[in-house]
């Protein structure tokens, strides 16, 4: 990375304007900018350019602008993308290599190591260090969730107190709740609470429980292939739930990928920090680089693996409730009655497999009708109304975009695409010139159309004018029911 500093510049004048350089850089400077959207991140992705650069600046800043979607899309199917979001394992990573950083050096002093306490200092810095991360990244919702588990983590270890506790985790979820009460719905908050919780249950019961130790140089792999397990377990009905996708090679991406994070990126992206004033951060980021590229091309091989992402139904609302309160029964209570906890957890997964969807769905607008078929759902048409398309598929467990589910319709039906489901014949009519030249309306079809239309009959008819008043339109077993049934009135629909 180049500085350009004026003449003269020398001593503490040196550092402070290099630094200034690499946060603000001059217009010269933005002319290389190749990435990103913070002056931080440009700099990163100057060295490191291409996906690599990208994921260094995600990591360091939270800006994935710099990623293409190839990447991010196999980062995705192997089930590495939690990496990208600055959350707890990175606040977690850099919070523990400076904690751990301090207290080595003050050890290595004895005037300092027989005199201050070394875990105290060590845990100010790491919480100095945190917070700086989370000013860096922008203070996103899952940074700030982050840093307030860390935090309370930290000043446990201040006031003496175990650092990792169930008693840890809830202070840091009901403050991360108070504060931001709509998390409680969030996938992030969900998964990562989940995650926590589970390990320390393990690692609590592993510790306790009569178990034959491993030989001292296979610990860290141990405990590396437990935590990405259980971690990967934890959230797995979380993720299922909220994307309806499962990564079946997750835990070999993750057990050759996450060690990376600890070992090399977040200490180099540590030492990078520190070189800045020197004009020396190429050396820390050279290193997160190397480390990125072979993230990267783990994620591409596992995510071209066959089958290596699953697809699963959009669960009923109760499902992951009661899955949840079986799994914390199995973790908060004591003695034989924790057995009991497997009664909702296995009640809640066997519910999710036999979730029924929706045999036919309507767009708000008539644009887009799906019908349910043997071979999946069957789309009315093959572009347009793409998001809806795609929450629909995918809330079913379907791997298949729009043009693929619009040749399960049959063919040859032009603008006036007909297909019987559950007793109804289901006409959908696109276009101005279709709805003009269509004039059949007898009992048991329901017309569905983009555009208004004018038929003389018995049959049910949903064009813009009546869908403004029903939003999407639903049949389950034969029963229509509309979006706002199910939410209600509310005052901007009137």
């Amino acid at each position: 990375m180049i500085f350009v500093v004026t003449r003269g510049s020398s001593g503490w004048g040196l550092w402070v304007t290099r630094a200034i350089r690499f946060w603000w850089p001059t217009r010269q400077d933005v002319k290389a900018w190749r990435c990103g959207f913070w002056p931080a991140s440009e700099r990163v992705c100057a060295v490191l350019p291409g996906d690599t650069g990208g994921f260094a600046a995600a990591v360091t800043t939270g800006d994935r602008s710099g990623i293409s979607r190839v990447a991010l899309d196999a980062l995705r199917q192997s089930n590495l993308a939690h990496l990208l979001a600055i959350s707890g394992l990175h606040m977690g990573l850099l919070a523990g290599f400076v904690f751990g950083a301090v207290r080595l050096g003050i050890a290595a002093v004895p005037y300092l190591a027989l005199r201050v306490p070394g875990h105290k200092w060590a845990a100010v810095a790491a919480l100095v260090a945190a917070a700086g991360y989370l000013v860096l990244s922008g203070r996103n919702i899952a940074t700030e969730r982050a840093f307030i588990m860390v935090a309370v983590a930290l000043l446990a270890v201040l006031s003496d107190r175990r650092a990792l506790s169930l008693r840890a985790v809830a202070t840091a979820a009901l403050i991360v709740l108070v504060l931001r009460p709509e998390a409680l719905l969030s996938p992030g908050f969900q998964m990562s609470v989940a995650a926590t919780t589970a390990l320390i249950a393990i690692f609590n019961w592993m510790r306790d429980a009569p178990l034959a130790q491993a030989p001292r140089m296979l610990r860290p792999f141990v405990g590396l292939f437990v935590s990405s397990a259980v971690a990967g377990a934890a959230t797995a009905p979380v993720a299922a739930a909220h994307f309806n996708t499962l990564a079946q090679y997750g835990l070999v991406a993750n057990l050759l990928s996450v060690p990376l994070m600890g070992l090399v990126v977040i200490p180099g992206a540590v030492l990078a920090l520190l070189l800045v004033p020197f004009g020396l951060e190429t050396l820390g980021l050279f290193a997160m680089g190397l480390a990125l590229d072979w993230i990267l091309q783990v994620a591409h091989v596992v995510s071209s693996w066959p089958r290596a992402v699953g697809h699963v139904p959009q669960p009923g609302p109760w499902c992951l409730p009661v899955l949840s309160l079986g799994l914390l029964w199995m973790t908060l209570w004591q003695g034989w009655l924790r057995v009991v906890g497997w009664v909702p957890a296995v009640s809640a997964l066997v519910i999710w497999s036999q979730t029924t969807r929706p045999e036919v769905l309507v767009a708000d607008t008539g644009g887009l009708v799906g019908v349910m078929t043997d071979a999946g759902r069957a789309l009315s048409r093959d572009k347009g109304s793409g998001f809806v398309a795609g929450i629909w598929l995918e809330n079913d467990g379907d791997g298949a975009g729009q043009p693929d589910a619009a040749q399960r319709w049959p063919d040859g039906q032009g603008r006036v695409r007909v297909l019987k489901a559950q007793g109804w014949e289901l006409v959908h009519v696109a276009g101005k010139r279709a709805a003009a030249s269509y004039d059949g309306c007898k009992a048991g079809q329901i017309i569905i159309t983009p555009v208004q239309i004018d038929l003389q009959g018995d049959c049910e008819i949903f064009d813009p004018v009546k869908l403004r008043g029903t939003g999407s339109i639903a049949i389950y077993r034969g029963k229509l029911v509309t979006a706002r049934a199910v939410s209600g009135t509310r005052l901007w629909h009137r």
